[in-house]
């Protein structure tokens, strides 16, 4: 995947990545074009992680895919156990 990444896709690969959690992803109304991330638990109840991304780096597939792959392994780090993953071709 070599295109520029909208924001839709973005949001659907960063919910992919962190599978069997919820990730739930927003836009500030501030205009920066910022994309926030948050990884909860199934219960909606317990914070994972959480990380706020420009559009430079979303937009990126290779710098997007790094992104989620580090986050993906602080989780694992945590104890946590998430389904396999790779970025979408």
């Amino acid at each position: 995947m070599n295109a520029p990444l909208r924001f839709n896709e973005a949001l659907l690969i960063a919910d992919r990545a962190f599978q069997p959690f919820q990730c739930v992803a927003w836009a500030p109304q501030d205009g920066t074009g910022n994309l926030s991330l948050s990884v909860i638990d199934r219960t909606s109840t317990r914070l994972l992680g959480r990380t706020q991304l420009s559009s430079s780096i979303y937009s990126d597939p290779a710098q997007f895919a790094d992104v989620l792959k580090q986050s993906r392994e602080q989780l694992s780090q945590q104890g946590f156990t998430l389904e396999p993953w790779s970025m979408p071709e």
